[in-house]
This record gives C-alpha cells, structure tokens and sequence, in this order.
C-alpha cells in the first residue's frame, strides 16, 4: 500500500503543479517583474525560465517516475524561493502559503522516501540488480 500511496502523491504533485510552469512560460516578462525582479536577483528572466522549466521537468518526472529525486529537488528548491517571496512581501499570510507548502512538503517527501515501486527508477534499478547478479556455479569437487 505504501508503493501506491508514493505513487499517488507524485501524481498529485506532479499533476497539480505542472501547470504553474506553463503559466509562467506564457508571460516569462510578467513573472519576472512580479517576482523575481523584487527579490534582487540577477538576471531576472534567466531565472524566471528556471522556475518555469523546474516546475514542468521537476513535475514530468514525479509523475512519470523516473529520476524522480532530481525532479522532487527541483520543485523542492523553486518552491523554497516562492515561500521565501510569499512570507517577506506579505508576511506569513496562510491563503499564500499552504498551496505552497504542500507542494514543498510532498516533494520532500517523494525526496526522503523516493518514488515507491510504481515507477520507472524502481523498474530500471530492479533491472539493473538483476542483470548485474552473477548466478551461483555449482563447484564438483572430486572425491
């Protein structure tokens, strides 16, 4: 049951989230103002695209399951920035922050746990083990 319910939270995650980066690929500028610019950082639209492209790839691969950890990092360390924005322009504001913290704590869940074994990672790994295991020879001995 643990395996299923890994697999529904990446499904959740992934499927819920994905459409936020395609959001901000359809007005990257309006994002960056919005934002990015507001938190100083350099190279506002540079970043912008990386927000935008974690949140889909990070989301293609929890849902799909493969290198699901690098994709739970990238949406772990977009939505980190998003938190830090939400609390230091409108303080701990609850509307802002719990869509935000759910996104970050199933991905740090998926994270620490791993994606279960309905996914591709678990499916190439079992492969991987299996082909890699030497089969036991029996020895005769001579008496």
């Amino acid at each position: 049951m643990k395996h299923l319910g890994m697999l529904i939270l990446r499904l959740c995650v992934g499927i819920f989230l994905i459409h936020h980066g395609y959001e901000k690929l359809d007005s990257i500028e309006n994002f960056a103002d919005a934002f990015v610019r507001p938190l100083h950082l350099p190279f506002p639209i540079f970043f912008s695209y990386c927000a935008a492209l974690s949140e889909i790839f990070g989301s293609w691969l929890l849902i799909t399951g493969f290198l699901t950890r690098l994709g739970a990092l990238s949406i772990v360390m977009t939505a980190s920035f998003a938190i830090y924005h939400a609390v230091a322009f409108n303080g701990f504001n609850i509307y802002l922050l719990e869509l935000l913290g759910l996104y970050w704590g199933g991905a740090v869940a998926i994270m620490l746990c791993g994606p279960g074994k309905l996914s591709f990672d678990y499916l190439i790994l079992n492969s991987i083990l299996s082909s890699a295991t030497v089969p036991e020879t029996k020895v005769k001995v001579n008496e």
